[in-house]
């Protein structure tokens, strides 16, 4: 029985060490930037940059935890930002025009961006439109939709309360925002590694056929990857709109680079099938950690993008390089 339990040990150990297998050049990359950074600037180390880090990557944060689902079962989406923006605007005409309360707005705007993923995943499973196809359209559609909603214009002035969500520090330490984001994180950790529903998403996107066969509804799976991204990107742009104290059409521009970077720094493979959350959690801190770092720096924003896409692309080979020796 002893010699039972150590086997059982020892593979639980295996177990969870391919889990964080992939996960492992980041992180060491993620350490190795923040000991330069600690190098080169006398600010970075300190407590309060550190918790400034949390409260500037909430809003990618959340929109990664849904693109990686997406990216896991090789699809893409370049909607995010654009769900944001609309999720944004419906809440803010809701409570300001209208005059509903906020929570009611926010509720319809998580119900709109989640149509929207919802179009988009009908689009992928039942129309056979390629998804960069299906999402590039959403991303002009929800876009165009968000504008038209107040003729382009912003609406400022929510509930204290509601800002205040992303000013007052719990503790003293985190503001409501990072701990919405922490448990998104948690929660989507959680689904991809103990319950079955999450290790479809691997099969998926290892082989749908395969998945087929083995009695998984891929259309099913899709559609819900996809509006849950969706939905996710529009409790972004809620997050977005507490710090902001105001929403705009033109919010969420870039964001879906952003996102995908993020999730193909931490491991996740764009071929879907491979990666996870805690890659995805990683790759977020990276660009976090590389944009605050370079703005103590006084880098220009230009030279910032051309640093974060050479980043990018060392990321993608490193993957690939590791994936070829495996």
């Amino acid at each position: 029985m002893v010699a039972l339990d150590i086997n059982e040990h020892r593979l639980s150990s295996g177990a969870w060490l391919s889990k964080l297998k992939g996960a492992t050049g980041p992180l060491v990359g993620l350490l190795a930037l923040c000991v330069f950074l600690s190098l080169s600037t006398d600010t970075f180390l300190s407590v309060r940059n550190g918790l400034n880090i949390l409260d500037q990557i909430t809003v990618l944060g959340i929109m990664a935890v849904g693109m990686t689902f997406v990216i896991l079962i090789g699809g893409i989406d370049l909607s995010v930002g654009s769900a944001l923006a609309l999720a944004m605007m419906v809440m803010g005409w809701t409570a300001n025009v209208a005059g509903l309360p906020l929570p009611v707005g926010i509720a319809f705007a998580l119900v709109a961006s989640g149509v929207s993923g919802l179009i988009v995943g009908l689009l992928v499973t039942q129309f056979r439109v390629p998804a960069f196809i299906a999402t590039l359209a959403m991303m002009s559609a929800a876009r165009g939709v968000a504008n038209m909603i107040t003729d382009g214009q912003q609406i400022v002035g929510f509930p204290d309360w509601f800002m205040m969500l992303a000013i007052d520090r719990h503790f003293g330490v985190l503001t409501a925002t990072v701990f919405l984001m922490l448990a998104v994180v948690l929660a989507a950790w959680l689904f991809l590694h103990f319950r079955s529903e999450g290790r479809m998403l691997y099969a998926v996107g290892g082989n749908p056929e395969v998945a087929r066969l083995a009695g998984i509804n891929v259309p099913l799976v899709t559609i819900a990857v996809y509006v849950v991204s969706a939905v996710l990107a529009g409790l972004a742009g809620i997050v977005l709109a507490a710090r902001l104290d105001s929403v705009q059409p033109s919010s969420g521009l870039g964001y879906e680079l952003d996102t995908i970077a993020a999730v193909v720094i931490g491991g996740t493979s764009l071929s879907g099938g491979a990666g996870g959350i805690g890659g995805t959690l990683i790759g977020v801190l990276i660009i976090g950690v590389l944009r605050n770092g370079l703005n103590l720096l006084n880098v220009s924003p230009f030279l910032q993008q051309v640093i974060i896409g050479i980043v990018i692309v060392l990321a993608v080979g490193a993957e690939t390089i590791r994936r070829r020796r495996a």
